[in-house]
């Protein structure tokens, strides 16, 4: 029997979480990483260090490849269609993954689907971006995106005047304006589609951000009505099919004070906001989104438990975490610890905790004290 050879394009820890998915099934797992210190580059079986932007580095790669997936948006578009052109499956195909590379061209198309969007612009310059916070956007302040290559914050700026306006526009790149969004707070819509159209949606959540990083992750999102959590569940279902998406699909959203939901962000790949679907639900993003590239039948979506929580352990000042688990693990008998085998840096993710049971504010204390614990900002 053979079983199948599955490429991901990036080596971080969402490669990584994909592959120890991929373990129970045989799944043989390939990884192009950039550096062999990588997360998933540490664990896989099969690594090629290599730049993802060099298209022969690429085609070597994907030799003997079943299917070629993701880690990370920034594979040049036409090199996946060159793959393509070589008869090698990409999953997501690059004009579904083209909507999450380019925030214009994203923009665009979910306005044309008559997806409700903050009020957005391509703006040419700090004159220009003033120009559309007086007309469109009812004022400063406004968001500031470049198109292409931003993530946890980075690529974003919000400016007040036209006078803060100049910075994004040094990069030589098309530049974004939006509206900045009064919201109540951000969630998001996960679901994984598969090549001949199955499809399947997790809970919808709430996302915690601190400084534009995700902190939090509560699943299901707390007090959002069923009315709501099915549209946003809807939209996303939508958006997937819309675009061709296969594999998983994150729409990170946003709710307003007048229950309004208005997409915020596209990821087709796992995302921060499914982790807690590792220990929270009867198939993970991460086995999912195999399924969905490998064309299988797609796993049970549903929640183990009534509340599962992720936080993000990031980087402080104490870089050997090992031995903070004695204490994690004696005091929270039930916590889940995933650690990405990083090096320690402050701020940089290097793992994540998972807590789950019925009490909300109990499950919300032990993820918060792991997370805290393990990065040195609290000691007992």
């Amino acid at each position: 029997m053979t079983f199948p050879v599955v490429g991901m394009v990036g080596g971080g820890q969402l490669a990584r979480m994909t592959h120890e998915a991929g373990i129970p099934l045989g799944i043989r797992f390939r990884v192009l990483s950039e550096t062999p210190q990588d997360a998933a580059a540490q664990v896989a079986g099969e690594v090629v260090v290599g730049d993802h932007r060099d298209l022969a580095t690429l085609r070597a790669f994907a030799r003997g490849c079943d299917v070629i997936t993701f880690d990370h948006e920034h594979v040049p578009t036409e090199h996946l269609r060159a793959l393509e052109a070589d008869g090698i499956p990409v999953r997501p195909g690059p004009d579904a993954l083209v909507h999450a590379q380019d925030k214009g061209l994203m923009r665009a198309r979910l306005t044309a689907l008559g997806v409700e969007c903050p009020r957005h612009r391509i703006v040419t310059d700090p004159a220009d971006v003033e120009r559309f916070a007086t007309a469109e956007a009812g004022g400063f302040p406004v968001v500031l995106k470049t198109v292409r290559g931003g993530y946890d914050g980075r690529g974003v700026w919000v400016v007040r005047s036209a006078a803060e306006a100049r910075e994004p526009f040094r990069a030589g790149v098309p530049v974004l304006a939006e509206e900045k969004v009064d919201f109540t707070r951000e969630l998001a819509a996960n679901v994984v589609r598969s090549p001949h159209g199955q499809a399947v949606a997790y809970p919808v959540v709430e996302s915690v951000q601190v400084g534009g990083v995700c902190d939090t992750v509560i699943a299901p999102a707390p007090g959002l009505p069923e009315a709501s959590a099915l549209h946003a569940q809807r939209l996303a279902l939508r958006i997937a099919a819309e675009l061709g998406v296969t594999g998983h699909l994150a729409v990170e959203l946003f709710e307003t004070a007048d229950g309004r939901i208005l997409v915020n962000e596209l990821a087709m790949r796992p995302h921060n906001s499914g982790h807690w679907t590792q220990d929270g639900a009867v198939t993970s993003q991460f086995a999912n989104h195999l399924r969905a590239v490998l064309d299988l039948p797609l796993g049970d979506p549903r929640p183990r438990a009534r509340w599962t929580v992720m936080a993000n352990v990031l980087g402080g000042d104490f870089p050997d975490m090992y031995p903070a688990f004695l204490h994690c693990m004696a005091r929270d008998p039930r916590l889940k610890i995933h650690m990405y085998g990083k090096d320690v840096k402050p701020g940089r993710k290097v793992g994540h905790v998972t807590t789950y049971g019925d009490d909300l504010a109990d499950v919300r204390e032990r993820a918060r004290h792991a997370a805290d614990y393990l990065r040195g900002t609290i000691d007992e």
